[in-house]
């Protein structure tokens, strides 16, 4: 049987580790190399979770925006979920994160949400508190990810899936 595909949108400001989160999700690698995002990249991974019907993943890895350039609409268009991407190290892009949220809720007002915090790896130089996180968690459900080690990605990924079956 076929799996139904669900559109995703990586959204989160320039650096923040989008490519990379797809890479290893999709691919289970990670490239120390920085290349920025030039319009959009598209992989897809097929989910089976238990008792579910599969769901193909169709992730859409839109450029870096700030917070002041909001995400083109032809690019959130079908979407079904937004993967938002902040680093960990970086507070202002937890910010822009969730203001690139609010603008996407115009185009999709019900498209699944989750947030991940990556950088996990280097989790002694974050900026963003854990008391941050916990407040966050009361209305998005917010994963602290790691491309290079992979923790986190999995279950990021999975929660998204679950979401869009259940």
């Amino acid at each position: 049987m076929n799996a139904s595909s669900c559109k995703v949108c990586m959204l989160g400001d320039f650096g923040v580790g989008k490519t990379s989160l797809v890479a290893r999700y999709v691919r289970s690698t990670f490239s120390d190399k920085y290349l920025t995002t030039v319009g959009v990249k598209v992989d897809s991974k097929e989910v089976a979770l238990p008792g579910c019907e599969p769901v193909k993943l169709v992730l859409w890895d839109i450029a870096g925006r700030s917070a002041l350039d909001a995400p083109s609409t032809s690019y959130l268009r079908g979407a079904s979920a937004l993967l938002l991407v902040a680093d960990g190290t970086r507070e202002a892009s937890l910010s822009s994160a969730l203001n690139l949220l609010m603008q996407s809720r115009s185009t999709l007002p019900d498209a699944v949400a989750v947030l991940a915090v990556n950088k996990l790896d280097i989790v002694e130089r974050w900026e963003v508190a854990a008391t941050t996180l916990a407040e966050m968690r009361r209305s998005l459900p917010v994963f602290e990810t790691s491309a290079l080690s992979g923790a986190g990605v999995e279950d990021a990924f999975a929660e998204i899936a679950r979401r869009l079956v259940g």
